[in-house]
């Protein structure tokens, strides 16, 4: 976070501008690694009492999530998943890297969120590209993956059956109203986008599909700040901070709202 603000990421020589090159040692604008980074590292250190439920409650519109301690809570960037099953999809999907998982387990519970910065929603995958008639877009990718390591997916041969873990997906962008949110946010729709769907038990409560804001971040982890240490506090400062920078410089055509602060709402 300092090395951006404070203009310490250097500069990209000839190659790397032109694309010949990838150095790893350069810090992008426009990495999402990068932010998604330092939000992991602020939530890690924040009592997630003060900030947990808002944060799901803000992406889902719902106030389902209560204020609590969370037993055994986990906050892990860039986790990869198994493949997919080839029995379940009609084409072979290598391992999903999601971009944060928080998990917890009173009650068991997983989230995954989608990172996104200067770039869009990938729309196909590379054996995924609408062929064989389902969408196969980030959101989507992620909601199968997150069912089937939930245990919404009946695959038979089970010895003892366990309740499935409540399950959210999260897309986090610059700003909100994306319009696969609203698709998928529908269960029926949902259903109709995930082959094999007839082998799901169940689905999640809904609405178990949303999406957060820079904005909404920056007030979820703030709206306690009474209730946090100093320490704290000047955590949820610097990521304010960092939000903004990034929110400033991001990408011309991104779509950013230059005032996520004003439009976030949190519970």
């Amino acid at each position: 976070m300092l090395t951006e603000i404070l203009g310490k990421g250097g500069a990209l020589c000839k190659e790397a501008r032109s694309g010949r090159i990838r150095c790893p040692l350069i810090i992008r604008p426009t990495s999402e690694d990068a932010v998604t980074g330092q939000i992991v590292q602020t939530l890690r250190v924040l009592n997630s009492r003060w900030w947990l439920p808002d944060l799901l409650n803000t992406a889902l519109g719902t106030r389902r999530f209560r204020r609590q301690f969370h037993r055994d809570l986990s906050i892990e960037p860039w986790v990869n998943m198994p493949p997919y099953p080839r029995e379940l999809l009609p084409w072979t999907e290598g391992s999903t890297q999601v971009d944060i998982v928080i998990t917890y387990e009173n009650p068991p519970t997983t989230v995954f969120i989608e990172a996104k910065y200067g770039s869009d929603v990938a729309r196909t995958t590379t054996n995924g590209d609408g062929a064989h008639g389902y969408p196969a877009d980030q959101i989507l990718r992620n909601i199968r993956v997150g069912l089937l390591a939930c245990g919404y997916f009946d695959r038979g041969g089970s010895l003892f059956e366990s309740p499935p873990r409540q399950f959210v997906q999260i897309l986090l962008a610059p700003k909100g109203g994306h319009p696969l949110i609203g698709r998928y946010r529908d269960p029926d729709h949902l259903r109709r986008s995930i082959p094999h769907a007839d082998r799901l038990a169940d689905l999640p409560r809904s609405p178990f599909v949303g999406e957060l804001s820079f904005g909404d971040i920056m007030k979820c982890v703030q709206g306690r700040a009474a209730f946090l240490t100093r320490a704290e506090r000047q955590a949820a400062e610097d990521l304010r901070r960092y939000l903004e920078f990034k929110l400033s410089r991001a990408p011309r055509g991104s779509g950013v709202d230059r005032h996520p602060i004003e439009d976030a709402q949190c519970s």
